[in-house]
């Protein structure tokens, strides 16, 4: 019985280390979703190691009475699935500034929020330097703009190089 078990735990210790990953050392594009009313923001990705890397992403929003900056960091550990296909979950947070001048109807606000944010998804690994994923980000705000969860589906396009 116990060679069994450690026959066994050999096994899949040397399937889990033969699964080598290809995940590229940087990535650049955008991510396309509601992100809490900014659509879509910036995204850039670093790799720590072979399944490890760090997601920064950047939104704005602009108009006549109103602007706003949405900051986002995450740590993403990164697993094979099949093929090129892989699947990512991580956590992190940001900061999210705004400001609101609308003279007409009498407000004049500005605040910086915090949040907390947890991210799942799974990505695609073309042989050209293109990637594609599709993510599911929930994220808890701490302030008046983002005091709430909110939960952002997005689809990611990325140049890897």
């Amino acid at each position: 019985m116990k060679k069994v078990l450690l026959l066994s735990l050999v096994v899949i210790g040397f399937a889990f280390t033969a699964q080598a990953q290809n995940i590229s050392k940087n990535a650049i594009g955008l991510r396309l979703g509601d992100s809490d009313g900014f659509g879509a923001e910036v995204s850039y990705q670093r790799a720590l190691n072979d399944s490890n890397r760090l997601e920064f992403g950047l939104g704005w929003r602009d108009s006549k009475n109103y602007s706003a900056i949405r900051a986002v960091g995450l740590y993403q550990w990164v697993m094979p699935l099949d093929g090129n296909f892989n699947w990512y979950v991580g956590a992190g947070g940001g900061l999210v500034s705004y400001s609101i001048d609308d003279v007409p109807a009498g407000v004049d606000d500005s605040e910086t929020d915090l949040f907390v944010a947890g991210d799942i998804g799974i990505e695609y690994n073309f042989d050209i330097p293109l990637l594609l994923s599709l993510d599911f980000r929930p994220e808890l705000g701490f302030g008046d703009f983002n005091d709430d969860l909110d939960f952002d589906i997005a689809l990611g396009i990325r140049y890897q190089f």
